[in-house]
């Protein structure tokens, strides 16, 4: 295959013009997140069977032609283990994603497991034993080395050749649509807009606090979160969980008083302690009417342990039936969150994801039934 380096404008132009008459591109990124919210792109890798397009967007400005690309419905994109892809494609292209396929979750449905790697898949699939000696390097320093290229290169080309393989498999089985639907609902999570004034239910232990309590995490978590936004910093490097936590259990009004609190991390005090001091004073000021509701974790809810145990062996037997891993079919969460919906404790506009798509053709309105009788013979 021809390979491009791609570090002007122009070449990008008529390369990308050149795989928009494609139909199926193979693609992949490379990036470093070590101290930062967002992924840093260092490179993006693009093959279409006969060129190899290594985009540097540290040289090229203008990555729209690329981005045009991803929003294509006339050209697959196959891309494996793509979630990290996606969130930059979403966050740094504000691309509008257009017939994405994830080849790891194709992989899962032929029965390989849910997170078969890139290399297993090129061994299975091309007898391939890839060097992975570059695969935590520095993708954002330059020169890029002839070996991260070469190795960048690979994570195309042999995609682009198995694509067909993996294709052909799948589709002799009833599970194309399903990997398709499933690409589409990781590409939606990746698009959800975060609501800000929830985040203090994803920090552990937050069901503990009183509604006070979570009053004052519902400002910290969201500060928190907007202070990572505008400083591209990992959450944990503005304020750590335990840090937050305890802030919001006792409410303290010095950063002395900060620091004499067990769990409470001292950079973060000294860094951010008046900042800190200054949310929980504005939360001070929010109504007891206002205070979220106390956190009620679904194990606490009568019968919880049983109806979920009835609803995995529902699942598992589908999936049985079916001869896929009972993991295809509903994770822990996605049970636990149909579970969240019996007992009153989802939004209102929350999709159901065992009930939806590919799950819901299958399985929903049986599943649902069960669910059902199930529920009303729980002592609520």
């Amino acid at each position: 295959m021809i390979e491009h380096l791609i570090i002007e404008q122009q070449t990008l132009i008529d390369i990308c013009q050149r795989f928009a008459e494609k139909d199926v591109l193979a693609v992949d990124t490379e990036f470093v997140r070590t101290r930062t919210y967002f992924p840093k792109l260092g490179l993006i890798q693009l093959c279409d069977g006969e060129e190899v397009a290594l985009v540097d967007p540290l040289s090229v400005d203008d990555l729209s032609p690329v981005w045009q690309l991803f929003e294509n419905p006339n050209i697959v994109k196959v891309l494996h283990a793509c979630s990290e892809d996606v969130e930059i494609f979403v966050n740094q292209g504000k691309c509008n994603l257009k017939n994405i396929i994830d080849s790891q979750i194709m992989m899962s449905f032929l029965g390989h497991g849910l997170s078969v790697g890139y290399a297993a898949m090129v061994q299975h699939y091309l007898d391939i034993e890839l060097d992975k000696s570059d695969s935590r390097t520095d993708w954002l320093k330059r020169p890029l080395t002839p070996s991260q290229l070469a190795y960048a290169s690979a994570d195309v080309t042999h995609l682009i050749k198995i694509y067909p393989k993996l294709l052909n498999d799948l589709k002799a089985t009833s599970w194309f649509e399903a990997a398709i639907d499933e690409t589409n609902l990781l590409i939606e999570k990746k698009q959800q807009v975060i609501d800000e004034n929830t985040l203090y239910k994803n920090i552990k232990t937050s069901w503990r606090l009183s509604p006070k309590q979570l009053n004052n995490l519902k400002y910290l978590a969201r500060w928190r979160y907007q202070q990572a936004i505008k400083r591209d910093l990992p959450l944990s490097f503005v304020a750590k969980d335990t840090t937050l936590i305890m802030l919001a259990q006792h409410a303290p009004k010095s950063t002395s008083a900060m620091l004499n609190l067990e769990g409470v991390d001292t950079l973060d005090v000294r860094h951010k302690g008046k900042q800190m001091l200054m949310v929980l004073k504005e939360a001070r000021n929010v109504e007891p009417d206002n205070y979220p509701e106390k956190i009620k974790r679904l194990d606490q809810f009568p019968g919880y342990k049983q109806l979920y145990k009835k609803i995995k062996d529902f699942v598992a037997s589908v999936a049985e039936a079916q001869q896929q891993p009972v993991e295809n079919f509903a994770s822990k969460k996605q049970i636990n969150q149909l579970l969240s919906w019996y007992y009153g404790q989802n939004s209102s506009t929350e999709k159901i994801e065992v009930l939806a798509t590919w799950r819901a053709e299958l399985f929903g309105d049986a599943l649902l039934e069960h669910a059902n009788n199930q529920f009303k013979s729980l002592p609520l």
